[in-house]
């Protein structure tokens, strides 16, 4: 198993930040191996990405969302992939803070030398810096979903 954690402050309030997170069908603009994010319904997503030169597809669920919080989520089929994101205000709250953490399970020979030698590490932190980049240079999020998610299921579509 792999973990990677990586912390980015972004120049924009934590309600901006995090309803910006909440729009996965724009990931392939800030994340560099991800082609695409399409979102099955308010907890499925179905992910494709290109890592260590092969494509591969998996579904996630989005197991915890509290809004302008937190979001975790857990592969539901391939390899092992789970993880989270939190936004914390910062300075009076016109600031936020973003903390991703996930664990992944390497597959094959370049995954597992690419995580190795931390390149996953770098490859996350580069796509945070993007998405402060594509938040901060917006102002306003491209989307928002204020749902609120408990084990999987939703409990709040308009919290």
């Amino acid at each position: 198993m792999a973990t990677i954690e990586q912390d980015i402050d972004i120049e924009v309030p934590v309600d901006v930040a995090y309803a910006q997170w909440t729009q996965f069908e724009e990931f392939p603009r800030f994340m560099k191996n991800v082609k695409s994010v399409r979102q099955l319904d308010d907890t499925r997503l179905m992910w494709t990405a290109e890592i260590g030169g092969h494509e591969h597809t998996w579904e996630a669920k989005i197991v915890t969302q509290e809004p302008n919080r937190r979001i975790a989520w857990r592969a539901s089929d391939g390899p092992i992939n789970s993880g989270s994101v939190t936004f914390e205000p910062e300075n009076g709250g016109s600031k936020t803070h973003v903390h991703v953490e996930f664990e992944y399970e390497p597959q094959g020979l370049v995954e597992k030398a690419g995580s190795a030698a931390q390149l996953d590490d770098a490859i996350v932190r580069a796509d945070l810096g993007r998405f402060k980049e594509l938040v901060e240079d917006r102002g306003t999020p491209t989307g928002e979903w204020s749902g609120r998610i408990e084990g999987g299921r939703v409990t709040d579509p308009n919290a």
